[in-house]
């Protein structure tokens, strides 16, 4: 792989990670006007398989293709990659970090 796809592969894998973490917090942040008063058992397991999903979706995010080169021999472009995707996270981290600041 060119180090141009690393950098587009592992942007989109980020992003992806990003939204889907907006989404998640967007919806437990408004949990209770959409889904009204939830008492009882139902929201701990409610919780406990979102986390499981939220883990498996972002796992599969950050750590799939780097799994995949990895497997198919390709270990220096599988670490390039894990390593780009997650300097990626890192930006968008502290970007919100600075949009927060401001």
């Amino acid at each position: 792989m060119k180090k141009l796809n690393h950098v587009l592969i592992s942007f989109l894998n980020a992003f992806g990670v990003f939204v889907y973490v907006t989404g998640v917090a967007w919806l437990l942040f408004n949990g209770e006007h959409i889904f009204g008063q939830v008492s009882g058992f139902v929201l701990p397991i409610f919780l406990l398989l979102l986390l499981i999903v939220s883990a498996s979706i972002t796992g599969l995010l950050v750590f799939g293709k780097p799994v995949h080169l990895y497997l198919g021999g390709f270990k220096k472009e599988a670490s390039v990659l894990l390593f780009v995707t997650l300097a990626w996270l890192i930006g968008f981290l502290l970007l919100l970090v600075i949009v927060l600041l401001f």
